[in-house]
């Protein structure tokens, strides 16, 4: 998530959500009597002295509402915040009526509270907004995958085939590898961000020769391209392979991601000693929240399914308050598959609690 303090007032932050965990984040930060300024469409409709008032005009237009609730929908990809219209910079939208703002990853918004943040909210923002970011390559001589890693949500572009014929050897009608790889390079370039680091693997020398083109062509500097020697497994599948590895702990330490794969051995080597120190399943977590046991927790999106929202929000909002880590994760990748399978939340504890 992109946070940047806003210039109109000292209690208001602008950010802007990048995926579905920023989301999370602020649907638990965003109260009620807060102020949001977004900008929306809204539909104008025209009364006429004689008749019925017209189907209306659907117009944009910038508003700040105070907020009465908020809420993620089903699909937990995107926010939905209702409240009153405080402002506006169209003269035809009445003040004081109420309007739905919905909220998607991209989408900038304007967050004030009317009042100093606390310690907890501050944490919750900051910390969404410094996670680092990767564009992972799964390449060899005949298709390659990009994925962008951001949180703990990963998003893969469709394969690039190269229409290499698998022979070692170069024939006629073969198309030239150097243009594959430009073609790759240029799909790095287009998704990555102004911190971003790139990972490269795959089978052969294939990597090394496309990071030489990375790093040559697209002029992205070499402290910012590693190349993996480990994942032998190019395409989708390979991205998938790595994300699985051992090799991704070490490559992307930084990422959250790696955090929470580290979590969830760590629960599982627990459990095969026999040790008491985790908990799983709403009822477990919550019961340790409660005696603030927590060390750190890990839970995915099925947690709404056995817990309402505002209780699953209230708890993880204590949990924060007294130190412990919170992550959020999906089913975009493999680890937010194992999470959603162990009851929807996992918990490292200080101490054991049974």
């Amino acid at each position: 998530m992109i946070v940047k303090p806003s210039g109109t007032s000292n209690n208001a932050y602008f950010v802007i959500p990048e995926d579905a965990d920023d989301l999370f984040t602020l649907r638990r930060i965003v109260e009620k009597d807060d102020y949001i300024i977004a900008d929306t469409t809204r539909v104008i409709k025209q009364v006429k002295e004689y008749g019925r008032p017209d189907k209306g005009e659907r117009v944009k237009v910038r508003v700040s509402i105070r907020v009465e609730q908020s809420e993620l929908d089903a699909a937990v990809d995107r926010l939905r915040i209702t409240g009153v219209i405080t402002e506006t910079d169209n003269e035809l939208v009445t003040k004081g009526t109420h309007h739905s703002l919905s909220v998607q990853a991209g989408d900038m918004v304007t967050i004030d509270k009317g009042r100093r943040w606390q310690d907890v909210e501050l944490k919750m923002l900051k910390r969404s907004g410094s996670s680092a970011s990767f564009i992972l390559v799964a390449i060899d001589t005949q298709e390659a995958a990009v994925a962008r890693v951001s949180g703990t949500h990963v998003k893969v572009i469709p394969n690039i085939y190269s229409g290499q014929s698998g022979k070692r050897y170069q024939t006629k009608n073969n198309p030239n590898i150097e243009t594959y790889f430009a073609d790759v390079a240029k799909t790095v370039s287009s998704t990555i961000g102004e911190n971003d680091k790139v990972i490269i693997f795959g089978p052969g020398e294939t990597r090394r020769r496309f990071f030489n083109t990375l790093v040559g062509k697209q002029e992205i500097p070499k402290d910012r391209v590693q190349v993996v020697d480990s994942v032998d497994v190019a395409g989708e599948d390979g991205i998938f392979v790595f994300l699985r590895s051992p090799a991704m702990k070490e490559a992307m330490s930084a990422s959250k991601l790696a955090s929470v794969s580290a979590l969830l051995d760590r629960v599982m080597l627990m459990v095969n000693r026999g040790e008491a120190k985790f908990a799983m399943g709403m009822q477990e977590v919550s019961q340790a929240a409660g005696m603030k046991a927590i060390e750190s927790e890990v839970f995915s999106d099925s947690i709404f399914n056995t817990a309402g929202e505002e209780e699953v929000v209230k708890m993880l909002n204590s949990i924060e308050s007294y130190g412990a880590k919170t992550y959020a994760v999906d089913s975009s990748t493999d680890i937010g598959l194992r999470v959603s399978s162990l009851g929807g939340i996992v918990a490292l504890l200080r101490y054991a609690v049974r």
